[in-house]
């Protein structure tokens, strides 16, 4: 059996105040054609399809617009759940008769452990649920975290599981290890919302979302497909993909991954600001990628963002290098009882544990003057 695992999908999306959902489009355009020439037996979506809740009137259209495209017109069976950004009662809906076509939904978690059986293969579906939910739905007081609430459902599942047959968990979770980046949301305070990859041993493959790289976790059966596209600049360095499982009567598979291209690419670059204006350096650059720009220059600039994007239509975020370097080191700036010291003494310690410029004769001098003023006004 093939199949392909894809997930965190986040239509609707926000990106530093610039909606994603053409940007989706052109990339689920591609994903419909990959499928239709991979002619897979199924297609797994690890949750997140939306980004939040309620997603905008566009989002909408376009999944229902994707899936009619996949599950009717490809005729390949979906198999999907709900992610922590998703509506489980939204994603529910119409989930009894979906199944007539082969699109397996599961947005809700039910006391209902049966697996949905293609091809030979059995697909467990799990959505997103808090601790809480579980504990009442299996009426087990001792669920507090989500590696008690995991095992308890894999108990529940291992039940009625024939370990002699390919099972395939679908889950949406933080497994103990994994890679995060700036776009996931936390699913709780502290520890409590990882899960230990152990607990998916009965399984052949487990098929995750949540965590957006596909190398979010090196592991030999439980895998991230990763997310559809870069949705924060800590994922500019990230190489998207979805991944192709084939998978034979004994749960053993091979793996191999197909890239997605982006209209627009999401980088990082820095530089001084009359390098980066200079067209010598950006003739060699892809000009319309989203990108977060971080200054080198001293001193105040007039406006940079404004003379940058005459040149890069989507400057997403700019910052200044200087001002990272102080943050960190005015974070870590203790005061500690010395030595008298002279005012301009006092003056170049604290400059020098403010900032990372260096305090230059001539700003000395400039001190010097300030300080010598200050004295004579005061009569010192």
């Amino acid at each position: 059996m093939k199949f392909i695992h894809t997930a965190d999908w986040h239509l609707g999306k926000l990106v530093h105040g610039k909606y994603m959902t053409e940007d989706q489009k052109i990339v689920l355009d591609e994903f419909i054609e990959l499928v239709a020439e991979e002619k897979p037996d199924a297609i797994i979506i690890a949750g997140d399809l939306y980004d939040r809740s309620v997603p905008p009137t566009e989002a909408v259209d376009l999944l229902d617009e994707v899936l009619y495209k996949l599950n009717v017109e490809l005729n390949t069976p979906v198999v999907a759940i709900a992610g922590n950004h998703d509506s489980a009662e939204r994603l529910s809906f119409g989930s009894s008769w979906y199944r007539n076509s082969h699109f397996y939904l599961t947005g809700k978690l039910a006391n209902d452990f049966r697996p949905v059986r293609i091809n030979g293969v059995n697909f467990y579906l799990v959505p997103y649920a808090e601790p809480g939910i579980v504990r009442q739905l299996l009426n087990d007081d001792r669920i507090h975290s989500h590696q008690e609430a995991m095992r308890a459902i894999i108990d529940q599942i291992e039940k009625n599981m024939n370990p002699h047959e390919p099972n395939v968990f679908v889950g949406h979770a933080f497994v103990l290890g994994g890679q995060t980046s700036d776009s996931e949301r936390t699913l709780s305070v502290g520890g409590s919302g990882c899960i230990g990859a152990e607990l998916f041993a009965p399984f052949s493959y487990t098929a995750l979302g949540h965590l957006h790289s596909p190398d979010a976790i090196r592991h030999d059966t439980v895998k991230y497909s990763g997310s559809l596209l870069k949705y924060s600049f800590s994922e500019a360095k990230q190489q998207k993909s979805i991944s192709i499982i084939e998978m034979n009567e004994l749960g053993q598979f091979t793996q191999r991954y197909r890239s997605l291209t982006p209209k627009f690419d999401m980088r990082e670059i820095e530089g001084h600001l009359d390098e980066l204006l200079d067209p010598s350096f950006y003739e060699k650059q892809k000009c319309d990628d989203y990108l977060k720009v971080t200054l080198l220059d001293e001193g105040a600039l007039i406006d940079p963002i404004s003379k940058l994007r005459q040149v890069y239509e989507n400057v997403l975020h700019l910052e200044r290098k200087l001002a990272i370097t102080d943050m960190k080191k005015k974070v870590s700036f203790s005061i500690q009882k010395e030595e008298r010291k002279s005012e301009l003494e006092l003056f170049e310690q604290f400059y020098q544990e403010m900032t990372t410029a260096e305090f230059s004769d001539e700003k000395r001098a400039v001190m010097t003057k300030v300080i010598n003023k200050v004295h004579k006004e005061e009569g010192v």
